[in-house]
C-alpha cells in the first residue's frame, strides 16, 4: 500500500503552504507490530518531508518533520511496513491532537481527550489574549 495517494500529496502540500491556520491531520500512518504513529498535515514541496504530530512510542510525542523515504524503508517482523490507516478522519486540527498527545503522552483518538486538550488550549488562549487556531471539528 502506498502511503500517500496523489490526492493525499496535493492536499498535503496546500496545508503546508497555508500558515494561516491550524489544520487537520490528513493522513494517519503507523506501525502495525508495534508503537509508531504519525499524523501527517503537511509535506514540502519535494515530497521528501511530511510535517505533522509524530508518536515514536516512547512517551514524548512531538510536533516535527518525518522523512518518507525513511518511513518506507522501516519494516518489522515477517517483513510488514508502515501502513496507512484508511480508516482515519480527523476529529480536530492538529493542534488539539498536539495537546492531547503532550498531555496523554501519546497520540490518541478519543474525542473526549481532544475535547479536554481543546478546553485547555481555549483557557490557554483567553487568558493570554491570544485568538485560538487549534479546534474540534
Amino acid at each position: 500500500m502506498k502511503l500517500l495517494t496523489s490526492d493525499h500529496r496535493t492536499a498535503l502540500k496546500a496545508a503546508f503552504e497555508d500558515e494561516t491556520k491550524d489544520h487537520p491531520p490528513l493522513v494517519k500512518l503507523f506501525r502495525p507490530w508495534g508503537p509508531g504513529t504519525w499524523l501527517l498535515m503537511g509535506l514540502t514541496e519535494d515530497e521528501a518531508l511530511a510535517f505533522g504530530l509524530c508518536d515514536l512510542g516512547l512517551g514524548f510525542p512531538e510536533l516535527g518533520y518525518v522523512s518518507l523515504d525513511e518511513l518506507r524503508a522501516v519494516k518489522g517482523p515477517f517483513g510488514l511496513g508502515v501502513e496507512r490507516d484508511i480508516h482515519f478522519t480527523a476529529k480536530a486540527t492538529i493542534g488539539v491532537y498536539a495537546e492531547a498527545a503532550r498531555i496523554g503522552e501519546a497520540i490518541t483518538e478519543d474525542e473526549g481527550k481532544l475535547r479536554q486538550a481543546c478546553a485547555v488550549l481555549e483557557r490557554r488562549a483567553k487568558e493570554d489574549g491570544r485568538r485560538l487556531r487549534a479546534t474540534m471539528l
